[in-house]
């Protein structure tokens, strides 16, 4: 990756003390330079589409009793495959495991908050190694969702993502109506899914879907 004056950090957390005490711990440092902050999911989805950034620090938890964070990563991953560490007090396996599967590069336990200069720039320097581990992650989470599927029920599942509507793929695949109908209605079922549009976007995000608060 091309060398620059400064590595951009983008910073998502909820604790206002928190972002002005590490935008500064994280200024002091010659090569690293935070460009913005945002304290919720909405705000950082709209900073993220027009912001230059190289890296993300993301709070796991961005409500008391909420893993955003997690969802957040998996949007913002999408518009921009930058590198994100997450950051988080929680240290239960399923939240480190959701985080990797939203496409976080790595992830910190906040009370070794003197670390994050040092696995910036790991993270940043690695990207490109990282790049082919991540999409072959997420093509085995692809796989492991449609493990259940049969051949005929995975290739009506393809043509839907595919964006074809039901007459086509009858068309397509010389399938009568009621049978096309039923082979959906089990795709949904095993999916876990009420519609063909949710079938797609659940696959699309590795199956994570948005926890409520406890």
């Amino acid at each position: 990756m091309t060398d620059k004056p400064f590595i951009r950090v983008f910073m998502v957390e909820d604790d206002p003390d928190w972002i002005k005490s590490v935008t500064a711990f994280l200024n002091h440092e010659p090569d690293l330079l935070v460009v913005g902050a945002a304290a919720s999911e909405e705000e950082a989805l709209r900073l993220a589409e027009g912001l230059d950034y190289d890296v993300v620090l993301m709070d796991i938890q961005l409500t008391p009793s909420g893993r955003e964070g997690i969802y957040a990563a998996m949007r913002i991953h999408e518009l921009r495959p930058v590198p994100i560490i997450m950051l988080s007090s929680l240290t239960d396996s399923d939240a480190i495991m959701q985080s990797f599967t939203a496409g976080a590069a790595n992830y910190l336990d906040k009370t070794r908050f003197v670390e994050l200069p040092q696995t910036i720039r790991h993270a940043y320097r690695q990207t490109s190694a990282m790049e082919p581990l991540l999409r072959e992650f997420a093509r085995l989470k692809r796989e492991e969702q449609l493990q259940a599927l049969t051949p005929a029920e995975r290739e009506v599942y393809e043509l839907i993502e595919q964006g074809y509507t039901q007459s086509q793929i009858e068309q397509k695949l010389y399938k009568a109506e009621s049978t096309l109908k039923n082979q959906v209605n089990k795709i949904l079922k095993k999916l876990g899914v009420k519609s063909s549009k949710e079938a797609v976007e659940q696959v699309r995000r590795r199956g994570l879907r948005r926890q409520p608060p406890d």
